[in-house]
């Protein structure tokens, strides 16, 4: 009989496996890469700027994390593919797939510029789009499939004020997710989502004023924005092989109740 810790590890448990991170050097994508890292994978942080992956690398290393990583632009499938040969060659293969990236912009309907709009979705949606068709295909190959998670919202399942593009691209996200977890789900391939309530970070800190502040903790039944750690819980949930064996397609919501609320 396992002792409650040889449980839970056995359970959640992540030793020799390998999780690339893409935002990884960002706030909520940062402590993802720690949660997994400390669970036992090998974390390749990915991310636009080089000094900030090697800033993040840095950090996990002092948690002990076996880390490495690798500059990606998800707006360019060339750079995708070269993180996936990069992290193959670091590390011999890619278990778990998570897409942190993420950009927003605050606009009333009527100021939302078309070409923002374009350069938000090509981040947000169709970058993720082609990180999971890139990895998928390797994981196709190796014939041991794996586990992605996309990073939603709260607006993947109603409006908010003034971050139109944001929100169509998240809604766009579970939605992608649901149909990729229902093509692969016979090929050992998951593709579940995290929707994340209120959680400030880079991309949304100058949109939050004194209204929106209000209006957002009036909506929080918990009446509080979240911590990026009190992402880590659900997703161990959603990629461990054991734990979340047989959850795919799925839509988890982080949001404090804020999806409940009636407000």
């Amino acid at each position: 009989m396992l002792n409650s810790a040889e449980y839970l590890k056995n359970l959640f448990g992540m030793e020799g496996e390998v999780a690339v991170v893409i935002g990884g050097a960002g706030e909520l994508g940062g402590a993802l890469a720690a949660g997994l890292g400390q669970a036992g994978a090998h974390i390749v942080v990915a991310d636009m700027s080089e000094e900030a992956c090697k800033t993040r690398v840095e950090k996990l290393k002092t948690l002990h994390v076996n880390s490495s990583y690798a500059v990606v632009n998800i707006t360019q499938r060339n750079s995708i593919q070269n993180l996936l040969k990069e992290s193959l060659n670091i590390t011999g293969k890619v278990d778990m797939l998570v897409n942190c990236a993420g950009i927003n912009a605050g606009n009333s309907f009527l100021e939302v510029d078309p070409n923002q709009w374009d350069k938000i979705f090509a981040v947000n949606l169709k970058g993720m789009m082609e990180t999971c068709q890139v990895f998928i295909e390797s994981m196709l190959a190796n014939n041991e499939g794996g586990s992605i998670l996309n990073i939603g919202s709260v607006n993947s399942d109603r409006p908010l004020s003034h971050v139109f593009a944001y929100a169509a691209s998240k809604a766009g996200v579970v939605n992608l997710t649901q149909n990729i977890a229902q093509e692969f789900a016979t090929k050992k391939i998951r593709v579940n989502s995290i929707c994340p309530g209120f959680f400030p970070a880079e991309q949304n800190r100058q949109l939050l004023n004194a209204e929106r502040i209000d209006h957002i903790m009036r909506g929080t039944p918990m009446r509080r924005y979240g911590t990026p750690e009190e992402l880590i819980g659900a997703a161990l949930l959603l990629l461990s092989k054991k734990a979340g064996s047989y959850m795919t397609g799925a839509a988890v919501y982080v949001d404090g109740g804020f999806t409940c609320s009636w407000f």
